[in-house]
C-alpha cells in the first residue's frame, strides 16, 4: 500500500512549552521549525525514527497551535472525558513510567495490562492525555511481563 502516515498532530495551547516538554522530558528531537503566520510549523520525531531517502523522519509529530475554537473544544472534551489524544509506543513501559515519573510527569493511569499489551496515560502539561503502550512480546500472555499491573 502506498498510503501511509507521514505527519500526525497534537493540538497545543503553547508551542514553546510543548516543544520543551516533548523534547526535554519525552526525548523527541526537533525536525522542522518554520514561521507560519504568527505560529510555527513545528515538527518533532523520535531520535531513532527511520528516515526517508531525503533524511526526513518517516513519521513526524506536529505541535499544532490550538487556533480554532473547534480545535480547543475538541481537545478540552477529550481531556475532560479522560480520553488520550494519541498513543506512543515504548519498548519498556515500566522503565519509561519510572523515568517520566521521576521527571515530575503526572500519570492519569498507572501501567496496567490491557489485554494485548500494557498501557499508562500521562498528562503532557498542556491539556492533553497521552497513552504509552507496550505490546506483549511474542508468545507472552497476560501477567507475564515486567510491568506491575496491580
Amino acid at each position: 500500500m502506498s498510503i501511509r502516515v507521514g505527519i500526525t498532530n497534537i493540538i497545543v495551547d503553547d508551542q514553546e512549552q510543548a516543544e520543551r516538554f516533548y523534547t526535554e522530558v519525552l526525548g523527541f528531537v526537533k525536525h522542522a521549525d518554520v514561521p507560519a503566520g504568527g505560529a510555527r510549523w513545528l515538527t518533532l520525531a523520535a531520535p531513532d525514527a527511520p528516515r526517508l531517502p531525503d533524511g526526513s523522519p518517516v513519521v513526524q509529530l506536529l505541535l499544532e497551535p490550538a487556533g480554532l475554537e473547534a480545535a480547543k473544544t475538541y481537545k478540552r472534551a477529550l481531556y475532560e472525558a479522560g480520553i488520550p489524544y494519541t498513543m506512543f509506543f515504548v519498548d519498556d513501559l515500566k522503565a519509561e513510567h519510572a523515568r517520566l515519573s521521576g521527571a515530575g510527569v503526572r500519570f492519569a493511569s498507572e501501567p496496567s495490562d490491557v489485554g494485548d499489551g500494557f498501557a499508562a496515560v500521562f498528562d503532557d502539561q498542556g491539556g492533553n492525555l497521552i497513552m504509552l503502550y507496550q505490546a506483549h512480546e511474542h508468545g507472552q500472555g497476560e501477567g507475564e511481563s515486567g510491568v506491575d499491573a496491580d
